[in-house]
């Protein structure tokens, strides 16, 4: 349940050791912790910025880290939003 294939011809594809929902409770988790909700991020914040760099999901793939935010939008936990510079995420 952990492989997922990105292709129809099965060449290529994605070992996660943790399922995108349980990387989203995660990083929801921080953000309630720290009491960040209703606060904005850029992708790259989340993953490599000095906040989280003690925290399991630092360094997570960008790939895996929009799965586990589309897991919380459809929660209604977050919205993932378009900046200038890339993309972001609103936590609620």
């Amino acid at each position: 349940g952990n492989l997922e294939w990105l292709d129809k011809n099965k060449t290529s594809f994605l070992i996660m050791w943790r399922r995108p929902e349980e990387w989203g409770k995660l990083i929801y988790q921080w953000v309630s912790k720290n009491g960040l909700t209703n606060s904005v991020f850029t992708l790259y914040e989340l993953v490599s910025g000095d906040d989280t760099e003690n925290e399991e999901f630092h360094g997570l793939d960008e790939t895996v880290l929009l799965r586990a935010l589309q897991a919380l939008q459809q929660e209604h936990k977050a919205e993932i939003i378009t900046l200038d510079d890339g993309r972001g995420v609103k936590f609620f």
